[in-house]
């Protein structure tokens, strides 16, 4: 029974001891007490940035054009060398047009019978021989006769198909003989003297484009920095992707620049001389905002911020910071508000 007693009272002790241990270490309020962290902090100044914004963009041609006939007809020459530049008015295509030019010579010799039958009554107009009646009728039959012949010059002149503009034909989609309709395509023409480039950025820089804007961009195969100047930007921003499309003349043309192939667009939309730059993994995500972590006599502060361009290490703080202020860029994981903080490291 003793033994049973001895046992118990040591046991008492035992736990007594390590319940006066845990209160030995646990702080005011019952909070065990909190470790110094050591961890590393840079002094927040300001410096000069350029805001730049990359996008891809699309090199396009000055003027595209689709050749397709107005009418239907047999092809009886064909003008067209793949790929070779041709001059404002060429002609490309001849359709058949022996019908029509038969018609306007018919029409020529009704015109001199009129005019002859106009001028004869005119005179007998004149002496009273007819009524007035009777001249206008052959006067009106003249009019209608000269506007069957520019009908029918019209007609003609569909069956000729020429160049829109000087510039480079692209393949041919027919050959010599072919009946063709406005449903076909003979081929393709496009200006090469000129080249545009169209790109889209997001819209909250849509304020900041203007017309005559310097842009850099770089195409595929080519080591060279190409320049050009915005032309026009849309009346609108697509609902779909936010972004706002736009289009820029470029300078310099050389034979890496065909339409249609892909490029990098670079814009330097400002420069801002009192930036604030931290490290971006000094920015904390938050559900709804970002923070940083703000040594201050000893102890971390949690300080919502506000961010703006960002590069591939340094972040822009547009507010919730000051220049002086020193952010603690690591251990953030275990970095709570209040923190006993410990700097072992400063950058300035």
């Amino acid at each position: 029974m003793s033994r049973i007693l001895s046992a118990f009272i040591f046991l008492a002790a035992f736990y007594s001891c390590k319940s006066d241990k845990k209160i030995t270490q646990a702080g005011p309020g019952g909070n065990m007490a909190q470790q110094v962290l050591e961890v590393e902090a840079m002094v927040v100044k300001t410096s000069s940035i350029e805001e730049i914004v990359e996008v891809s963009g699309t090199i396009l041609a000055n003027e595209s054009t689709e050749i397709r006939p107005e009418i239907s007809g047999r092809i009886v020459q064909l003008n067209l060398k793949e790929g070779a530049i041709v001059p404002k008015g060429s002609l490309l295509v001849k359709i058949y047009d022996g019908d029509l030019q038969a018609e306007l010579k018919k029409l020529q010799v009704q015109l001199q019978i009129a005019l002859k039958t106009e001028e004869r009554q005119k005179e007998l107009l004149a002496i009273g021989g007819i009524a007035q009646q009777d001249y206008d009728l052959s006067l009106l039959q003249v009019s209608n006769i000269k506007a069957d012949i520019e009908l029918t010059q019209v007609a003609i002149g569909k069956t000729e198909i020429r160049a829109p503009y000087t510039g480079r034909l692209g393949l041919k989609n027919i050959s010599p003989g072919a009946y063709i309709s406005p449903s076909n395509l003979i081929t393709t023409i496009t200006e090469v003297k000129q080249m545009k480039i169209e790109f889209s950025v997001p819209e909250k820089y849509s304020s900041q484009i203007k017309n005559g804007m310097p842009i850099e961009f770089a195409i595929e195969g080519s080591d060279k920095t190409y320049k050009a100047n915005v032309l026009a930007k849309e009346s609108y921003v697509d609902e779909a992707t936010r972004n706002l499309r736009i289009r820029a003349v470029v300078q310099d043309i050389d034979a890496f620049m065909v339409p249609g192939s892909f490029a990098k667009v670079n814009m330097i939309l400002g420069r801002n001389d009192h930036a604030m730059m931290i490290p971006s993994n000094a920015v904390i995500p938050q559900a709804r905002n970002k923070q940083v972590a703000v040594y201050r006599s000893g102890m971390s502060a949690m300080t919502d911020i506000t961010t703006g361009v960002r590069d591939s290490t340094m972040i822009q703080v547009i507010s919730g910071l000051n220049p002086g202020d020193t952010v603690i860029t690591t251990g953030l994981l275990f970095v709570k508000n209040d923190s006993k903080i410990k700097l072992t490291k400063i950058v300035n």
